[in-house]
């Protein structure tokens, strides 16, 4: 069995199709992890959507912030939309419902302690170790996996704040913070405050600022993880950290890289150009 995983698609299903086709890949022998961000910004949402989830079980993904938005947007129609958003093929699907409730139940942290790798969309805070980190993303997920409770966390989960990790938060605000850890988290200052607005490549962060990864006295830095969601970093693989969102839907390419033995990546171009480079 060949485990390989995979960065962000975006809605990107061309070049996923190619990628897999270049991988050989096989549901019934391997298995697929996905760093979240399956849909939004690109052409392709839904096929997106209906592929990953006809894999089954050969397909583990975590949700990245543009799944959690697309969430939002179709269980709560007070959440605002963005001009850029490109999901309208999903909420308009005859299997809408079901394909919603298959994405709301994927988790935002995924371990397996036999191949030893940890896969979320975006970054820790230093102040997590591996068991915290579990420990949160399962409250996190808790709340998805009840309607009422997840029409209440999308009400909410819009915002910067708090922006340090903090063991005696409680409510929407530690949820959120959660939230913003686990799928929007870049950069960091040294004792563990997000800056979630800087997105630039690393060499050109201010004085102060680090990569999450970076950050000094990181308490996952024995974690070997994968992550996604930040395309100026691209591709990146050191600090036990194999980073593989190398940006297809801004013009980049969509990369995999075969866990099991850690080979090379392999990348497909972008088919489509582009769009102007954001989060």
């Amino acid at each position: 069995m060949a485990i390989y995983a995979i960065g962000d698609i975006q809605g990107c299903c061309d070049e996923f199709e190619q990628l897999l086709e270049r991988l050989q890949f096989s549901p019934a022998q391997d298995q697929l992890w996905l760093t979240g961000d399956l849909v939004n910004r690109g052409p392709r949402s839904l096929d997106t959507l209906r592929l990953v989830k006809s894999f089954g079980a050969a397909a583990i993904t975590v949700l990245g912030n543009h799944d959690l938005h697309l969430l939002a947007v179709a269980l709560n129609p007070d959440i605002k939309r963005k001009s850029k958003d490109t999901f309208d093929d999903i909420l308009r699907a005859s299997d809408r419902d079901e394909l919603l409730s298959w994405l709301q139940n994927r988790p935002v942290l995924h371990h397996d302690p036999q191949l030893n790798w940890t896969l979320i969309h975006a970054g820790l805070p230093p102040q997590w170790d591996l068991s915290l980190a579990k420990a949160c993303a399962q409250e996190l997920e808790y709340q998805l996996r009840k309607p009422d409770h997840a029409r209440v966390l999308f009400e909410h989960m819009y915002g910067d704040q708090p922006d340090r990790w903090d063991p005696d938060l409680q409510g929407i605000e530690r949820l959120r913070f959660i939230t913003n850890c686990l799928t929007r988290l870049r950069v960091c200052t040294a004792d563990g405050i997000l800056k979630l607005k800087a997105k630039g490549p690393p060499d050109q962060l201010p004085l102060g600022l680090f990569p999450w990864f970076k950050a000094p006295q990181r308490r996952s830095s024995d974690m070997r993880i994968v992550c996604g969601h930040w395309s100026a970093l691209g591709f990146y693989n050191a600090d036990n950290v194999l980073a593989l969102d190398t940006g297809c839907v801004w013009g980049g390419s969509l990369c995999a890289v075969r866990l099991d033995t850690t080979a090379d990546p392999i990348q497909i171009p972008s088919l489509s150009g582009g769009l102007p480079l954001e989060d």
